[in-house]
C-alpha cells in the first residue's frame, strides 16, 4: 500500500467514525421544532404550540426549551410559562425563569449574531404513547418582546 492509499483509508475511518457518532447521538430524539417569533416582538399573548407524538407505550423522557435570540435582547433572564397537554388536559404548568446571560451581561450559549441556548425544562417525565401539546408563552413585563428569534422544543428519551 501506498502512503496514499493509507491516508485515504484513514479519511475514510475517521469519517465512518464521526458519521456512527452523530447517529447515535440522535437515536433517542422524539421531536424537535422551532417556532419562528415575529420581528416586530413576542406578543404577550402569543402562545406557541408544540406537538411531540410519543410512540412507545411507556417511557422516560426529557424535554428542552430551546431559545435562540439576538445579542440586542434587553434582559439577562426570560420567564416562560410552559404547559403540558395530553387530549386537552393539562397535565403540568410551569413557571420558569431562564438565564440567558451571566451577572456581567456575558451570554450563555453559542452563537454569533443569534445566540441558541438549550434549556433543560424536565429532566425526566413519564409519558404514556399518544399525542402531547406543549404550550410556550412568555412571560415577561412586555407587550412586545424583542430580540427573541426563535423558541422550540425538544423531546428525547432518557
Amino acid at each position: 500500500m501506498t502512503d496514499d492509499t493509507i491516508a485515504i483509508m484513514k479519511k475514510i475511518l475517521l469519517l465512518a467514525i464521526i458519521s456512527t457518532l452523530l447517529i447515535s447521538c440522535q437515536q433517542g430524539l422524539i421531536y424537535t421544532h422551532f417556532e419562528h417569533i415575529d420581528p416586530q416582538g413576542w406578543h404577550a399573548d402569543s402562545v406557541l404550540s408544540f406537538h411531540p407524538e410519543i410512540e412507545d407505550s411507556v417511557g422516560e423522557y426529557q424535554v428542552q426549551i430551546l431559545i435562540r435570540h439576538t445579542d440586542r435582547y434587553a434582559y439577562q433572564n426570560l420567564w416562560l410559562f410552559v404547559d403540558i397537554m395530553s387530549d386537552s388536559l393539562q397535565l403540568r404548568r410551569d413557571t420558569i425563569e431562564a438565564e440567558l446571560a451571566d451577572p456581567r451581561g456575558r451570554w450563555y450559549g453559542g452563537g454569533t449574531s443569534t445566540i441558541s441556548l438549550p434549556l433543560l425544562y424536565i429532566e425526566q417525565i413519564s409519558l404514556e404513547k399518544g399525542a402531547y401539546t406543549i404550550h410556550v408563552q412568555q412571560g415577561m413585563r412586555e407587550e412586545h418582546l424583542r430580540a427573541i428569534t426563535e423558541v422550540g422544543v425538544k423531546v428525547a428519551r432518557k
